[in-house]
């Protein structure tokens, strides 16, 4: 039984609740209100909180100091575990049902009893969206480990244990010997230049026993230098992105000043079924053959699945699948090369187009691509849509379909000169009008070179000073980022008759990713995930904070929905897609929806009237 001994001081519990989500939108008003109907309770270690299995809970539960560990009522297995800020409770006070697990205390701990009836509300906000979009709470109950680390922590917060740093003389067998004794798979080496390099257990095998090198050879002889680094305030997410994109396994962590502070794993980031696509990516670079990259490339969709399955947060997954295209599109351009016999290639660049280059694709994305070449590579034109023709058809073979509406590089008006590409661009921001400006226009602002020479793709040095510039360009930006349709009125009808469709992405999410884009270019932001443009359109003014807030919330949440859609129709035999019908949603879900749509709604409302009189 808790006891009424050591509990903190009432009056700190509004500014403590605010601290943390989904509380942090909250009123000092409803902070009040939520501290008033609170309860501090102390329990001592070892004791069962709240067993979801017998009972649906009518409050949820916050910790204060301690730990709570989550497991499964079955075989007691762990599905989370609690800190100080975290809530658990809320999955089966939102759903209205029990669920087959226990919350028991593994430390004498404080925790806060908040009633249902008042954090209910605070769930309907967008910070409590966010909360439910990224904390993987659909899934909770079903996970048979604790959730990956990807998520927004600061790597700081990750890294752990010694560092071994070695000197540059030193032999590959004292290395290797230390490395055994620390229980560590790298060793850092410290440059006479106060740089850093790097050498793993992948070196040992491949720079020295496959090449038959000596073991007292210096380590410097094998490692990788200057070895790749980030910094200690980095996201977890930010990081495993720059890790999958690289193939690296280790990512050493410095300070600003540049100490290290430690060293990143892959297993660090990820649990072992989300490892499943560094080794999937190695496999793509590693095919000899088309045959055989068609057979690696039939598994990226089901990668993906296995990652939303085992608990990676929506935007996650997405950000690895898109990666994981990338790599598939590369290692296709290589092969085809390869088999048109172009020689020595080097002039042009291959553009990712759409979601997949702003790192949001789901498993039902399109390829979209685009050309680029040097001027003085113009008689290879016809060559290189030859080649970019055959690279979606390989990409088919795969699984990964061209674009539906014939944005690929195969075609003409996707694949030109670098100089055709900045004539038509200042065409654009002249009269986006003419020429389907404004489509095109959108379509190559989002656009990331996945192969070659990244200075080919000039458009966003054309588009980063359109609002001094071309301030009628960004209005009409603007103007067609408000035209899409919003379908509330009718999905609000849906809703009450429990029927119809509605299509996440074309009434909901592409609503917000215009808007973004045209908040991006407001300030100077060409080619970026929806979430960082509307960071930066908050930052420039454009929008409000507390609009951009709200749209990225919305974003995640519907993200999620769309995820957890599609994976569900791969896992019964259907083709995914964004189409749902709105029987099979959840009253929770449906809810999440009809809030968010009216959230897109009135912030478009808003910019509207502000941004068309201030452009």
């Amino acid at each position: 039984m808790p006891t009424s001994s050591e509990r903190p001081d009432r009056s700190d519990l509004p500014t403590f609740l605010a601290r943390h989500t989904p509380f942090q939108g909250s009123t000092e008003a409803e902070l009040g209100e939520l501290a008033a109907g609170a309860s501090i309770e102390q329990f001592p270690a070892g004791v069962v909180v709240a067993d979801y299995s017998a009972r649906v809970p009518d409050e949820i539960w916050m910790v204060c100091t301690g730990v709570v560990t989550l497991r499964s009522s079955g075989d007691g297995s762990v599905i989370d575990v609690v800190i100080p800020g975290g809530i658990f409770g809320y999955m089966p006070l939102l759903t209205g049902a029990g669920m087959d697990f226990e919350a028991r205390t593994t430390a004498s701990s404080t925790l806060i009893r908040l009633p249902g009836a008042l954090v209910r509300a605070q769930f309907a906000k967008p910070a409590g969206l966010a909360f439910l979009a990224t904390s993987g709470w659909g899934r909770a109950a079903d996970r048979p480990t604790i959730a990956p680390a990807t998520d927004s922590r600061p790597v700081a917060e990750l890294v752990q244990g010694d560092v071994l740093v070695v000197a540059p003389e030193d032999s590959v067998r004292d290395v290797v010997v230390k490395m055994t004794e620390l229980h560590v798979s790298y060793a850092l080496i410290r440059l006479r230049d106060g740089g850093l390099g790097i050498f793993t257990d992948s070196d040992l095998r491949t720079r020295v026993v496959a090449a038959g090198l000596p073991v007292d050879v210096a380590i410097a002889r094998v490692m990788t230098a200057p070895a790749s680094t980030v910094t200690t305030d980095l996201t977890a997410d930010s990081v495993l992105m720059e890790m999958l994109e690289c193939g690296l396994r280790h990512m050493p962590v410095l300070t600003p000043r540049g100490e290290v502070v430690g060293v990143l794993e892959d297993a660090d980031l990820l649990a072992a079924s989300a490892r499943q696509s560094f080794m999937l990516r190695r496999a793509i670079a590693q095919a000899t053959d088309a045959a055989q990259l068609q057979q690696v490339g039939q598994r990226v969709t089901g990668t993906a699945v296995d990652l939303f399955h085992n608990g990676t947060k929506a935007t996650a997954t997405s950000a690895i699948l898109s990666v994981v295209i990338d790599s598939l599109v590369r290692r296709a351009l290589e092969l085809v090369l390869a088999q048109h016999d172009t020689g020595t290639v080097d002039g042009f660049a291959w553009l990712t187009l759409g979601s997949v280059a702003r790192r949001e694709a789901m498993p039902s994305s399109d390829v979209d691509s685009a050309l680029s070449w040097r001027d003085n590579a113009a008689d290879l034109a016809p060559q290189l849509r030859a080649v970019a023709a055959d690279v979606h058809d390989l990409l088919d073979a795969c699984g990964l379909p061209s674009d539906r509406n014939g944005a690929i590089a195969a075609k003409a008006r996707f694949s030109r000169s670098q100089s055709d590409w900045q004539q038509a661009a200042l065409g654009w921001l002249d009269d986006p009008l003419r020429d389907r400006g404004l489509v095109f226009s959108s379509l190559l602002i989002d656009a990331r070179v996945v192969w070659g020479d990244a200075g080919l793709h000039s458009l966003p040095t054309a588009y980063q000073r359109i609002r001094a510039d071309h301030p009628n360009a960004l209005r009409l930006q603007l103007l067609d980022a408000l035209s899409g349709k919003m379908r509330t009125r009718s999905l609000r009808d849906v809703v009450s008759r429990r029927g119809g469709t509605f299509d996440l992405k074309n009434h909901a999410v592409t609503p917000i990713v215009n808007l973004a884009r045209w908040g991006g270019l407001t300030a100077g932001v060409t080619s970026a995930p929806t979430p960082t443009r509307l960071e930066a359109a908050a930052q420039s003014g454009a929008v409000s904070e507390r609009d951009a807030r709200t749209l990225c919330d919305v974003f995640a949440m519907l993200q999620r929905l769309r995820m957890a859609h599609q994976v569900e129709q791969i896992a019964t035999g259907r083709t995914p897609g964004d189409i749902v019908t709105m029987a099979e949603l959840s009253p929770l879900n449906r809810s999440l929806l009809g809030d968010g749509l009216r959230e897109i709604a009135a912030v478009r409302r808003r910019v509207g009237n502000l941004g068309l009189t201030g452009v």
